[in-house]
């Protein structure tokens, strides 16, 4: 398997010819990379005027792996190759590193790059890449892969170090700034610049003059096209807001964040959600990207992106629930206090329903999830998770009520599969005998990992060493557990029966959000090839709308008019009702142009109606993808079925009042999750 490596951004706040000559203090050996012990230059040319500059070399390094494998190998050394393209012209270096030693048994490639920023042009940045494809090795294929990625990610983080460390050596060395490259000038051209600048009487030239020709001969920031930076974090970034990362975790969020920008047109999640999705599935890039797609349609079905700005709470909920925000915990996250031995689960269920519960949940986890981004500008470190307080003071066999415990497991089941990771602690205190009973109903629906983070204290073991004290600060300990903190949280207590909805109501508003959709939900697959939706337009001028997420596998959208008569118009199943036999711009045509859409991507569009009859929108299953600039075999991971989520609309021209302009095709967003990933930076 091969094995790919993809580095944040390094910035470095130097420029970019200082950069170089630091860059260039490293050969042909340095003490701070004791495993290369020689480089020989194999060619080294000059273009004519001596802007392009290409370097070869040939590296000598340390075998460093265990006695067997280097008994096996029969050798100490291993050598690379390595070519330099520098372009001071366009200011920046191009490195290819590759094995030369066993590369018939296995390749190594890494590219490097380094170009001036695009937003500093005295600030230099730093990419790479590499993959690692082991084919043969002795049957150590395994051994030799791991072992080898292993010492690459060891090696990584010494890089900048270096580079910086040498960049301190040229300023010790009174070396801080290196002119830009400029083009050779015939001598009239020297001589009227010369006589445009201002001298001292010693006949010195005035700083400011200096600056000008400087600047004359400093190239424009390029490199990097910008589109390629979108999917892109700096290294410093990462560490601030999003938390340490190990080399390779940051290059599986870079990796990660990639491909959910090609499958999204450049709309992205906040980096942040993509990190904890991608945390939940242990940094498995195709499982995180399946269950984020899932998570996001899920959000769109059900306008979850909106609820802190609709919903507003029931009377029921403002006098009863007994749950708020209270301050924070002692690692900053945001701490919310809910005291759920006082809380009537059977009165919230026969006043708002198990959809108002979830409505309920929803919106405190979307505002945790506003919570830590507030905390994280507030307190200049990165809080991705909140924390949670359980009292279960009052908890008794009346909260086991089944259709309770039932709503309660979808609930969890729920928030855990759209809000992985965002619990960083759960402390459950005054936890009653009955506990064991509840927590083994409950804890097969919570991951692994999130049980890990929940503490459990029983009677007042949590004023104890090792209760709250050690998670809370003590001036924030809530009043109703002894501590100074006032907390305007409701009694709870139970709810009147005069306010239960009717039985019918109950049954009725039962898994609403799951049943009252206005998508539609689809499978096609290679037996099952076409799926169509037919459409009877009265009259030319009506608007047709469509919104789609491709839930697996890629798939082709079309837009079709029938001119010919047809005796039936019932949907078949995996048909189509484009016969063979019919001609293409005789008996039928495409209104709009076929769309590739890949697993993954988030559709939405409008076709205008030019005449009355039937219409059709199909989805057609793509077994192999078709080239789009991007290596997509990735993305698919050999599905054989492919889903697709739906939702149409036709609006008659009389009832259309929108402009025009309204009503082209496009990609459609994330809106309350999304930001434009340039925007992370």
């Amino acid at each position: 398997m091969v094995q790919t490596y993809q580095s944040p951004l390094r910035v470095y706040k130097h420029p970019f010819e200082l950069v170089m000559l630091a860059y260039e203090r490293r050969f042909p050996t340095t003490p701070l990379i004791p495993l290369l012990v020689g480089c020989e230059v194999l060619s080294d040319a000059y273009s004519e005027d001596s802007a392009e500059r290409i370097t070869e070399r040939r590296f000598k390094l340390i075998v460093e792996a265990p006695y067997l494998i280097k008994k096996i190998i029969s050798t100490d050394f291993v050598y690379f190759l390595q070519r330099n393209e520098l372009d001071a012209r366009a200011r920046t270096l191009e490195i290819e590193s590759k094995n030369e030693t066993f590369s018939n048994r296995v390749i190594v490639l890494e590219k490097c790059r380094y170009f001036v920023h695009p937003e500093n042009s005295d600030w230099t940045c730093f990419e790479q890449n590499a993959e690692l494809d082991v084919r043969s090795f002795f049957g150590f294929e395994s051994t030799i892969e791991k072992l080898a990625m292993k010492q690459y990610i060891t090696n990584i983080s010494k890089g900048k170090e270096i580079l910086e460390h040498y960049i301190e050596v040229l300023r010790e060395e009174g070396i801080t700034y290196i002119p830009p490259w400029k083009p050779p000038e015939t001598k009239n051209e020297v001589c009227d610049e010369l006589s445009k600048l201002d001298l001292k009487s010693d006949g010195t030239v005035e700083e400011h003059s200096l600056d000008k020709l400087r600047r004359q001969g400093s190239m424009s920031p390029s490199g990097t096209k910008r589109h390629e930076l979108e999917f892109q974090l700096e290294d410093d970034y990462i560490r601030r807001c999003l938390g340490e990362l190990d080399p390779m975790q940051e290059s599986k969020l870079i990796q990660f964040k990639k491909q959910i920008w090609f499958l999204q047109k450049g709309k992205l999640p906040t980096d942040s959600t993509l990190l904890r999705f991608l945390k939940s599935k242990d940094y498995n890039i195709e499982k995180a990207r399946e269950s984020l797609s899932q998570s996001l349609t899920w959000r769109k079905c059900h306008n979850v992106d909106q609820i802190l700005q609709q919903y507003e709470a029931p009377p029921v909920v403002r006098a009863y629930f007994t749950g708020a925000w209270h301050h924070c915990d002692k690692e900053m996250r945001p701490l919310y206090l809910f005291k759920l031995g006082n809380m009537d689960v059977k009165g919230f269920l026969k006043t708002i329903g198990e959809d108002g519960l979830l409505k309920l949940a929803m919106r405190v986890c979307e505002e945790g999830l506003s919570l830590t981004e507030e905390y994280t500008r507030k307190h200049d470190r990165p809080i991705t998770t909140w924390s949670l307080l359980i009292d279960l003071e009052g908890l008794n066999m009346r909260h086991l009520w089944r259709p309770g415990v039932k709503a309660l497991l979808r609930i969890i089941e729920i928030v855990e599969t759209n809000y992985p990771e965002t619990l960083g602690r759960v402390l459950i205190i005054r936890a009653p005998r009955m506990f064991p009973i509840l927590w083994t109903l409950v804890s097969t629906f919570i991951d692994e990992t999130t049980r890990s983070k929940f503490l459990v204290y029983a009677g007042n073991d949590y004023q104890s060493a090792g209760g709250l004290i050690d998670y809370i600060e003590q001036d924030y300990i809530p009043d109703f557990l002894g501590g100074p903190c006032e907390t305007k949280l409701p009694e709870g207590g139970l709810i009147p029966k005069s306010l239960y909805m009717s039985d019918a109501d109950w049954e009725a508003g039962k898994h609403a959000m799951v049943e009252d959709t206005v998508y539609h939900s689809v499978s096609i697959s290679r037996n099952h090839p076409v799926h169509e939706v037919i459409l009877n337009i009265d009259a030319p001028g009506a608007v047709i709308t469509w919104d789609f997420d491709v839930m697996k596998q890629d798939v082709v959208f079309n837009v079709l008019s029938i001119h010919k008569t047809v005796e039936s118009i019932a949907p078949v199943s995996g048909l189509s009702l484009i016969d063979k036999a019919w001609t293409e711009g005789v008996d039928y045509e495409c209104v709009e142009t076929p769309i590739l859409c890949h697993d993954g991507e988030s559709i939405q569009g409008s076709h205008v109606t030019s005449r009355d009859g039937i219409y059709i929108l199909q989805w057609k299953f793509c077994s192999d993808s078709v080239s789009t600039g991007m290596d997509t075999s990735s993305l698919i991971g050999g599905v054989a079925k492919a889903q697709v989520m739906y939702y149409y609309e036709i609006l008659p021209s009389q009832h259309y009042r929108g402009s025009m302009s309204s009503l082209q095709s496009a990609h459609s967003g994330f809106s309350a999750l999304s930001m434009k990933g340039g925007a992370s930076r």
